[in-house]
């Protein structure tokens, strides 16, 4: 029982309490990351889908729905600054927050925009919002989809969400990657596999294993362009 709270531990951060509201022009990383500065945020009580997390639209066609998330919200904020209030920091040294353009609730608005999920394991603040977007089949809804936390550590037994009828062998599809076989830039060289234990696990190019891992979509392998994406999208570095 002691090795197990000892372990348990470090994943239970405390809330910062009186911190000070991080404002300014971000860089949107994510659907659900951002940095301002040099801090590096992580919008608290949702999850949205990693860049090259795949969904399928009405039609049962495959789309790059994180890639979609992404660019909606730097459509929908465009290049105002945000006020973020820190509610605590994470494991990854991230700063969980809840922020705000223009006043309006940034998190809020991609749940019912259909962007991102309501990430109940930590808030139920936006259930409402997620029900309401289910309804209207907004953004994701609108065809089918895996929820992103089951798609970072490639959960085969995870329900299939959405408003279509999903095609044979769905989760197959929506368990993979949108990464290809060839890194997407010079820049993007750290590769990402997901081990048998469904960790994510990412090896940058002096790694021992790096010339090892085939990048193959189907198996659900993606590039990264920083360590920093890499860490932000669930991965740890290998140990070897």
């Amino acid at each position: 029982m002691l090795r197990t709270l000892v372990f348990a531990l470090p994943l239970l951060l405390p809330a910062v309490a009186n911190a000070a509201d991080i404002s300014g022009v971000p860089k949107i990383r994510d659907g659900d990351q951002i940095q301002i500065g040099s801090t590096r945020i992580r919008l608290g009580g949702i999850d949205a889908p990693s860049s090259d997390q795949l969904c399928l639209n009405n039609q049962g066609e495959r789309w790059t729905c994180g890639v979609a998330a992404k660019e909606e919200l730097i459509r929908h904020v465009g290049n105002k600054p945000w006020t973020c209030h820190t509610r605590q920091i994470d494991r990854r040294g991230r700063t969980v927050a809840r922020c705000e353009v223009d006043g309006e609730d940034i998190q809020k608005w991609l749940v019912r925009s259909g962007w991102a999920l309501a990430f109940v394991r930590f808030s139920h603040d936006y259930d409402a919002d997620e029900k309401a977007a289910r309804e209207a089949k907004a953004g994701m809804w609108q065809g089918a989809f895996i929820a992103p936390w089951d798609w970072r550590v490639r959960n085969k037994k995870t329900a299939v969400l959405g408003a279509v009828k999903p095609p044979p062998h769905a989760n197959a599809i929506l368990l993979a990657s949108a990464s290809g076989p060839v890194a997407p830039s010079p820049d993007c060289t750290i590769k990402g596999n997901v081990n048998r234990s469904g960790e994510c696990i990412y090896h940058k190019p002096t790694s021992r294993w790096y010339a090892k891992i085939q990048m193959n979509v189907a198996k659900g392998t993606r590039w990264f362009c920083s360590v920093d994406d890499a860490e932000a999208a669930g991965c740890r570095e290998t140990r070897r």
